[in-house]
């Protein structure tokens, strides 16, 4: 799977302005709420706020993958924000988050969600690639770093 295929350019917020984990969560729902990727940004909210409990999605290393999966969505939407300051996320290493990864698929989509995780783990294991994204000013530099990346 190619991230950039999927992901819009506009929907990568650097700095995100929140400081905490609902409050960045939601702010990265709205991000595509406000690009007309969702038909209900609250069962979208509430999707990705539920898996969040049931285990935290913030995999070590100063990344979170929130997800869900929600028929507020025709297909696959992904959103990325970056944080200049760490947000606690309940990490499994215990230490904040400065990448975040959003994605939403439709209820009945398990295949390309499943991918899509797959691809960001195995792209967020390139220690220098997360160094890069964690230093970048803009939403283009994301942009343009993630194709870099995946054309490598």
């Amino acid at each position: 799977m190619i991230l950039t295929q999927i992901l819009q350019p506009d929907c990568i917020k650097v700095p995100v302005k929140s400081r905490d984990k609902e409050a960045v969560i939601s702010e990265l729902v709205d991000l595509l709420n406000t690009k007309g990727l969702l038909s209900d940004r609250d069962s979208v909210l509430e999707a990705v706020l539920i898996r969040e409990r049931t285990q935290s999605t913030g995999t070590g290393a100063g990344i979170a993958i929130p997800h869900g999966k929600c028929n507020a969505v025709k297909e696959l939407v992904i959103a990325i924000g970056i944080a200049h300051e760490p947000i606690e996320f309940n990490s499994i290493d215990g230490k904040p988050v400065t990448i975040l990864i959003l994605l939403v698929s439709p209820a009945g989509q398990t295949g390309p969600h499943i991918q899509a995780l797959a691809t960001i783990s195995r792209l967020m294991l390139n220690e220098e690639f997360r160094q890069q994204l964690e230093k970048v000013t803009s939403s283009d530099q994301v942009y343009e770093l993630l194709n870099n990346q995946e054309n490598k």
